[in-house]
């Protein structure tokens, strides 16, 4: 499987990362994380604008998205049209132990918890509208979107807990996984009442 790689970048996130975890996110300034990966703060600010964007820099995977997504041959369904796309995805993700800790730091902070939540918003926003501009329309690119986005985010968790399996075969289980609990829902007659029966 495919790593992201880096140089300059990957030795300051990884020294960042380092004295999140030994002193804090709070208790870490700049001039700490460009010492502690033996650089200076002009190299630092080269790739990141404050020491968050350490957490959140780059439009890899969202790149990553808008590709695949146009290479999927028109008159593919949204949510197929994802899944395709998104097999891509383990060439733009950071090495699994980066990726652990980078997780565990924003899980103990609440600010960083929020910027990770609006990221996460902005990628669906920018996915529906590639939806979108394949000519789904607003309510399909959204639903699609929505449930594409729980299943790659299950497929990355489970690929980060060291799940043996290739990436493909990772989103495959946890498709499933949703359709069986989205088959728990009862299904609504045209008239609107639920299918099972009064």
């Amino acid at each position: 499987m495919a790593r992201w790689e880096g140089n300059t970048r990957e030795r300051l996130e990884r020294a960042a990362l380092e004295l999140f975890r030994a002193q804090g996110y709070d208790g870490t300034t700049v001039a700490q994380i460009a010492k502690h990966a033996g650089l200076t703060e002009r190299s630092f600010y080269r790739w990141f604008t404050d020491k968050r964007e350490v957490l959140f820099a780059g439009d890899e995977l969202q790149a990553c998205l808008e590709a695949g997504i146009a290479e999927v041959p028109a008159g593919t369904g949204a949510l197929a049209t994802l899944m395709s796309a998104f097999t891509a995805v383990p060439e733009v993700l950071r090495p699994r132990e980066l990726l652990i800790e980078l997780r565990a730091v924003i899980a103990a902070n609440p600010p960083l918890r929020e910027r990770s939540l609006i990221k996460e918003a902005m990628l669906s926003e920018v996915t529906a509208a590639a939806l979108r501009g394949r000519g789904h329309d607003e309510q399909t690119a959204r639903l699609a979107t929505a449930l594409g986005m729980a299943i790659l985010a299950s497929a990355t968790r489970r690929w980060v807990l060291g799940e043996e399996a290739d990436f493909a075969t990772l989103l495959a289980g946890s498709a499933t996984d949703l359709l069986a609990v989205a088959a728990e829902l009862p299904v609504a007659s045209p008239g609107g009442a639920s299918g099972k029966g009064s």
